[in-house]
């Protein structure tokens, strides 16, 4: 993870860049991106007839190229995007491209602390992952899914090691998918294989997978779960143990299976996204009581309120004793901590966010078109054009807040006393 304490936390504003004014220098702006520090602000620009750039506080980056897509801050605060030039594509840092080009770039992923970058790649009809730049050895004919591991060393995907026909309904039936991990294949082969994720150490991989027309398992470096199930959903492993949780169906209701055991007694009409507390103590999931209606259940114990659209974005406290999640019903998004929803409704609400010490939650929320911070219920007193996920400081008593009002970026370092009161 980045370490947030060499950041600049004195209180006060800073403007960093008049962005109103990029769109008098280039032919278009695309959306912002501003740095995780809020220290730059970043735009794909179109400075002239197939000519494409990145403009960081009002000044382009000295490469152009054809075509510009998926600007990124890393965690590190590196910059990164996804470029074409002479029909070849290949992924940019701070404007210096990797010395590898590709076919296509579908997808970037960043290591916790931003040092790896790797890619989702095709080159000459053939699929893989990329590590700084570096593909893998072996690519294959189809991978429809990626992960890395937290350190970014390692990567997996879901693979098809052989081209399979139009008409080759059989192949398909008896497996034509298997997993690759750092370009290296399973020797298992399965029907499917979906969604995958690494333990906390990268030593380990578990994804979600359908052996034949009608089951379903996870499999664990190769090795299947001893029961399938009629549908499961993404694995996650338990921090502290290492033991493998996924959400699976059984008896046309679904709860969750810990290493393969059934481990809640209460079963829903969904479950999925479960997740742990920071000290694997208590366990989450998303849940449908009932048809229609959606909620958190800790433990395998609903909440009371309910929402008629989704719950999303549901995370732990760093102390594990509270959750904060997003709600929608019908056109309005509300924030729910610990079943008690906030009073006011959004247009649209983003992921919450906890201060260190657990005390305060701190939320980007938009209405009729204009953006600002929530915390604990309270917005903070500005409205604006736009506005970045708030960053609390190390010793919570400040935030970083990073916004464009009046076509202006600023970064404002602020005592959470501004919006709490």
């Amino acid at each position: 993870m980045i370490d947030i304490n060499s950041w600049d936390w004195d209180t006060g504003e800073k403007l960093v860049a008049d962005t109103g004014g990029w769109k008098d220098k280039f032919e278009w702006v695309e959306e912002f991106q501003a740095g995780p520090d809020g220290e730059k602000v970043a735009a794909i620009v179109k400075s002239g007839e197939g000519e494409f750039s990145v403009c960081v506080n009002g000044e382009p980056w000295e490469n152009t190229f054809d075509k510009i897509w998926h600007l990124r801050f890393g965690p590190d605060g590196r910059l990164t995007c996804i470029v074409q030039t002479e029909m070849e594509w290949t992924v940019a840092v701070d404007g210096q491209t990797w010395e590898n080009t590709f076919g296509y770039v579908m997808e970037v992923k960043f290591s916790e602390d931003g040092k790896n970058i790797c890619a989702f790649i095709q080159q000459d009809g053939q699929y893989g992952a990329a590590t700084n730049g570096e593909p893998w050895e072996n690519l294959y004919s189809d991978m429809t899914v990626f992960a890395i591991t937290p350190d970014g060393q390692h990567t997996a995907g879901a693979v098809r090691p052989e081209p399979l026909g139009e008409g080759e309904i059989f192949k398909f039936q008896d497996g034509c998918y298997t997993v690759a991990v750092d370009g290296k294949a399973w020797d298992k082969k399965f029907v499917n294989v979906w969604h995958m994720t690494f333990s906390p150490d990268g030593k380990k991989l578990a994804v979600e997978a359908r052996s034949n027309l009608y089951d379903y398992t996870i499999v664990v470096d190769g090795v299947s779960w001893s029961e399938s199930f009629p549908c499961v959903w993404e694995p996650i492993f338990n921090p502290k143990t290492g033991a493998i949780v996924a959400p699976v169906r059984t008896a046309g209701e679904w709860t969750l299976a810990q290493d393969g055991k059934i481990m809640w007694d209460r079963f829903f009409v969904q479950c999925w996204h479960q997740m742990f507390s920071p000290d694997a103590s208590k366990l989450a999931a998303i849940v449908a009581p009932k048809y229609g209606r959606w909620t958190v259940a800790v433990d395998g114990r609903p909440w009371g309120t309910t929402f008629g659209d989704m719950v999303t974005d549901a995370v732990f406290s760093p102390d594990g004793t509270r959750i904060a999640a997003v709600g929608k019903e019908d056109y309005d998004w509300s924030v729910i901590v610990n079943d008690t929803v906030w009073p006011d409704t959004y247009d649209v609400v983003w992921r919450p966010v906890f201060s260190p010490d657990s005390q305060n939650i701190a939320i980007k929320v938009e209405k009729d078109g204009l953006q600002t911070i929530l915390m604990n219920g309270r917005p903070w007193k500005r409205e604006c054009e736009a506005v970045w996920d708030p960053v609390f400081s190390p010793d919570g008593s400040k935030m970083l807040v990073r916004s464009i009002e009046n076509g202006k970026y600023h970064r404002r370092i602020l005592p959470i006393t501004e919006i709490t009161g």
